[in-house]
């Protein structure tokens, strides 16, 4: 039954998704699904649209439409609602499951959580997914951009992202303080003077299924192995128990020739263990070391699956090797839900003058279609990016790097590539 809402209207040509099973992340998607779209702030306005065109174009060259629900959200929200995140929102993401977002801006001042922390805490969208690989034609700093080819799974509602913390010279950090000091016997670890005092959670439900999520993705995909990065030398009970919690599930909910857990793997290489044929394998990296090896070896990554913190860290750095975040897709993945999005900011300079580019949108649309099993479609959407840019046509924050280039607009971008998804459909 769909819900009524306050300002926003759910399209009638459409159908909402409906969930088959929740726990096993099954949906009954139909050709004509409803899904909830918030351009986002600042260049939202134009990337937002020139993504819609796009992904409209790979759908109907497959037989599918989709019935966009625009919902509001940061500037968009304040506007129509006097809200930074409408119930409207945040009930529409809820009720037809699938959905996009462009950038968003907080504002600034004290009392404002970051809108989209808010977004994937409320909806539980526990898994950042980050797909990170190389489109021809795109200017890179690695001799080997094409080697990447590998997908983040950072952790969204624990660790740093819990938001626990105090602030120097407050009557709250000092109890925190006397309590650890004196309570806890931690009396000689912190100097005197103002402090900050922060909480890292991490737990044994959020680790599991967030590493159950990167191994599930990996089976369904093909990919060969699933690296859980952490910092467990140092931190043991907190990224160390990730790193055990990980491998308890590949050892203990996986069949042996599905999965493989690599035993003492923070001191081997991949290629002293011997793997089951077919079988993928979970290892374990030091987040320091995998900072290096990203660079060093990176075609033996596939699937990374981190805390928070070291996953907004790991997966920024992939994003350089192939280009920068401009073009880097992502995701939320939860329960049977996902909420895509582009990595980069809002860019308010770049508002309203057809400039931005918007590859990183486009490219979420497409990890938004895989999620909903429309592979064609989403085939369609990255072949027909790479061939735009490919070809020299790209917009002006390629254009100024390349030579020979052909300078378009954000449209006229959006543009190219519909066109040549409708040649290659």
């Amino acid at each position: 039954m769909v819900n009524e809402y306050d300002q926003v209207s759910v399209p009638s040509e459409g159908q909402p998704i409906e969930v088959i099973d929740e726990d096993e992340d099954i949906l009954d998607i139909p050709e004509n699904p409803i899904v909830p779209i918030i351009h986002g702030d600042g260049i939202g306005t134009d990337v937002g649209p020139a993504a819609q065109k796009v992904l409209n174009a790979a759908a109907e060259a497959t037989g599918r439409e989709i019935a966009w629900m625009r919902v509001y959200a940061g500037e968009s929200g304040r506007e129509r609602y006097d809200e930074n995140l409408p119930d409207d929102t945040v009930n529409a993401i809820d009720e037809f499951r699938v959905a996009i977002k462009g950038p968003l801006t907080t504002p600034v001042g004290a009392g404002f959580r970051s809108l989209n922390v808010a977004l994937r805490q409320t909806l539980d969208f526990y898994a950042n997914v980050r797909p990170t690989y190389y489109l021809d034609g795109v200017p890179s700093p690695m001799k080997a951009p094409e080697e990447m080819d590998m997908v983040t799974f950072r952790e969204n509602t624990e660790d740093v992202y819990a938001g626990i913390e105090w602030e120097a010279g407050t009557d709250e950090v000092e109890q925190v303080r006397e309590f650890v000091e004196d309570e806890m016997g931690f009396d000689e670890t912190m100097h005197d003077g103002p402090i900050g005092i922060g909480i890292k959670p991490i737990t044994e439900f959020g680790s599991k299924r967030l590493v159950r999520k990167a191994i599930d993705y990996a089976i369904e995909h093909d990919r060969d192995t699933v690296t859980l990065v952490h910092k467990g030398n140092i931190m043991k009970f907190t990224e160390g128990q990730f790193g055990d919690w990980g491998m308890e599930v590949a050892e203990e909910e996986y069949p042996d020739e599905e999965v493989f857990a690599a035993p003492d793997s923070l001191w081997e290489t991949q290629d002293e263990v011997d793997i089951p044929e077919d079988a993928v394998m979970v290892e374990e990296r030091l987040a320091d070391a995998m900072l290096q090896w990203m660079q060093l070896r990176t075609d033996e990554f596939d699937v990374l699956a981190m805390p928070n913190l070291n996953g907004d860290y790991l997966s920024d750095a992939a994003g350089a090797q192939i280009g920068g975040l401009g073009i880097a897709p992502g995701a939320n993945f939860g329960d049977a839900r996902v909420l895509a999005e582009p990595v980069h900011g809002s860019a308010p300079k770049r508002a309203g003058q057809n400039m931005a580019n918007p590859t990183a949108m486009i490219l979420s649309g497409r990890l938004m279609f895989d999620y909903m099993g429309w592979d064609e479609a989403a085939d369609l959407v990255r072949d027909a990016v790479e061939e735009t840019i490919s070809s020299g046509k790209v917009t002006y924050d390629l254009e100024r790097q390349l030579d020979d280039a052909e300078k378009l607009g954000t449209e006229e971008y959006a543009e190219e590539i519909v066109a040549n998804i409708e040649r290659l459909a």
